[in-house]
């Protein structure tokens, strides 16, 4: 039952994606069709294009492009914040049908939890305790895996397969690197950008919280603070009777 560490594998994504979401974007404004775009759009041309339809927020046409990610080592925890991003396709591991009665769960230590010598030893002891009553539930009791996974934790980890378009992810990006995102999900978006950006970097390179790409932290009083470190960036609340005064 070890301490599982994040993994994160681009395992398949749309073939040439620049290319593809340039076909889509000329598309729009051309008699001709989108295969003989896609052939006579030079890489110069494909930054230029890409960058415009960014810059405008007219993001439909990058959704074209889409990108499969294999997670290992999240808990279910993060796993619960990932899911709440609508626009993507999502393959779990299932706790119903893997039994972990033979090796028991592998988990997530919080960062926090790890530094602290009393706290880990308790969490750990915890875990330890979790495991062996899943374990009796299913050899003393007989009872299912189905109804034995009721007792595994937030830390229990787990494994998924992500499947987001050029445009979700770019959503997600700006939502989870937050610095006011939770830190496991945070981590888990900064792997998933590192990865994209080897395949596709003019479409995710102003990927990002708002308050660097936008220049806007719409956090309110709840902000980290970071924009103020940002030149030209300014703090906003999402609701109308929010001023910056408020700060």
């Amino acid at each position: 039952m070890p301490q599982r560490t994040l993994k994160v594998v681009l395992i398949s994504h749309t073939a040439d994606p620049e290319a593809t979401v340039t076909a889509g974007i000329r598309q729009c404004y051309s008699a001709v069709g989108a295969t003989e775009l896609k052939e006579k759009t030079g890489t110069d041309k494909q930054k230029k294009l890409i960058d415009q339809v960014i810059a405008s927020g007219h993001h439909s046409t990058i959704e074209h492009a889409s990108f499969t990610f294999a997670v290992e080592g999240i808990s279910r925890a993060c796993s619960h914040q990932l899911v709440r991003h609508r626009l993507a396709s999502y393959s779990q591991q299932s706790q119903r049908y893997v039994n972990f009665e033979k090796n028991g769960f592998d988990y997530i230590i919080p960062p926090k939890v790890k530094n602290n010598p009393e706290a880990l030893a308790k969490f750990e002891k915890l875990m330890e305790d979790i495991t062996v009553i899943y374990k009796n539930l299913q050899n003393e009791y007989q009872l299912p895996a189905e109804d034995a996974r009721f007792v595994l934790p937030n830390a229990a980890e787990t494994k998924i397969v992500v499947t987001m378009n050029a445009r979700a992810l770019l959503n997600f990006f700006r939502e989870r690197l937050c610095l006011r995102a939770q830190w496991e999900i945070r981590e888990m978006a900064r792997l998933m950008l590192e990865e994209v950006k080897k395949i596709a970097p003019e479409i995710f390179k102003y990927a990002g919280p708002s308050c660097q790409t936008e220049k806007i932290c719409w956090e309110g009083n709840l902000s980290c603070g970071l924009w103020k470190n940002i030149d030209g960036a300014e703090l906003r609340g999402r609701f109308a009777s929010y001023s910056s005064e408020e700060k």
